[in-house]
């Protein structure tokens, strides 16, 4: 080992400059610019959420200002509901807050949830290509929503029969990836990654069967749309289940933000700092599954988000995930409701599919972002 590693002082106190001084700064000012863009990314990405949804409630086949946009829903609060003066029609209180604020709001419940579950698949597998689709995921909750959707299976849950199914089928892709990829106790990445492109191509060709088995055409074309992404269906009623999910999805894996770190860094390593990580990855394969089973039951298939947003997110503010998991919420929020935006407008009075949108919005500026920016995932180049 060279002598310059060992001293970075003379004895006048002159500082001396070796790589290894070089490389530790290096990481310093690295790590202090990461920080301070968190701080500048949490604030401009919440201000943006903020006008986001503001835009999506405003545009429309029927504009409504930005004012009566906020009065109509400060209307609905309690409290203060009943100092707010009414001088605004009954059409447009309906468009606002049956319409389009649930609508705005599943937006980026979906959005925000997406990403979350990104960014907990990729750590889990330690590869940056992974996302709920790769695992098999959506494609078994897409097996289990099109069978309710369709044939009516699960009917005696009432309302909760999609998310249910959604979450059945997840659940079940991921112990089937999970069990095909065990071989003699171990688990590794490629192993795993491997299981899930052949299990998510096994349940994507089931979908297509029942979906072609269906008795009417209307059927067939409505789960398409569906399988396609959409937020046509929101409403008050089923946005408490996604939210709750999202929420706690979201601060279980913020809660381990350090575990997940530890994993990126290796299995060895983890284990070696006490770890489990055979228990953890049990518990966060069963946390995403839920997570993507309930998303996908509300607005369908929507994909590109869960393995575009970690992307971004990664190459502005690092790979500590007490860092990206906020920002990537946050980020991926604001994308699904401009995505919905353009998806209702583009083509209006007709409707884009919203994962047609997800694609063909962000893949040009993925790309964009990848070749400008060097990117590494788990401290890897």
């Amino acid at each position: 080992m060279k002598v310059g590693h060992f001293t970075a002082i003379k004895e006048t106190g002159e500082r001396i400059e070796t790589s290894q001084t070089r490389k530790i700064e290096g990481s310093e000012r690295e790590k202090s610019k990461h920080q301070s863009r968190f701080k500048r990314l949490l604030f401009i990405l919440t201000l943006g959420l903020i006008l986001s949804i503001t835009f999506s409630v405003m545009l429309g086949p029927v504009p409504i200002s930005m004012l009566t946009v906020w009065k109509i829903v400060a209307s609905q609060l309690p409290f203060v509901g009943d100092t707010v003066p009414v001088n605004w029609s009954l059409a447009q209180q309906n468009i606002i807050w049956e319409l389009r604020f649930p609508r705005a709001l599943l937006g980026g419940i979906v959005g925000a949830g997406l990403a979350v579950a990104g960014v907990g698949i990729q750590a889990l597998v330690r590869n940056s290509l992974a996302d709920p689709y790769i695992l098999g995921v959506s494609s078994g909750a897409s097996v289990g929503a099109t069978l309710v959707i369709l044939f009516g299976a699960l009917q005696f849950f009432g309302q909760y029969a999609l998310s249910l199914a959604a979450f059945l089928g997840a659940f079940l892709s991921v112990v089937f990836v999970y069990t095909f990829a065990r071989v003699g106790g171990q688990i590794s990445t490629i192993r795993l990654l491997l299981a899930g492109i052949a299990i998510s191509m096994i349940l994507g060709a089931v979908t297509n069967v029942i979906v072609l088995s269906a008795p009417e055409e209307e059927g067939i074309r409505g789960a398409l749309y569906w399988m396609m992404g959409s937020l046509a269906g929101a409403n008050w009623t089923i946005l408490p289940i996604p939210a709750i999910a999202v929420v706690v999805v979201f601060v279980f894996l913020l809660y381990q933000s350090r575990t997940l770190n530890l994993i990126l860094m290796g299995e060895d390593t983890a284990a070696t700092l006490g770890i489990n990580v055979g228990a953890f990855r049990k518990v966060l394969i069963v946390v995403i599954s839920l997570l993507t089973g309930v998303l996908v039951a509300v607005s369908g298939a929507i994909g590109f988000v869960g393995l575009m947003v970690p992307h971004m997110i990664r190459l502005l503010v690092g790979s500590e995930h007490r860092k990206v998991l906020p920002i990537s919420a946050l980020f991926g929020a604001v994308f699904m409701i401009w995505a919905d935006i353009v998806a209702r407008l583009v083509v209006a009075p007709e409707e884009l599919p919203i994962g047609v949108v997800t694609a063909l919005c962000g893949g040009p500026f993925f790309i964009w972002l990848l070749r400008r920016s060097s990117y590494t995932f788990g401290g890897r180049s």
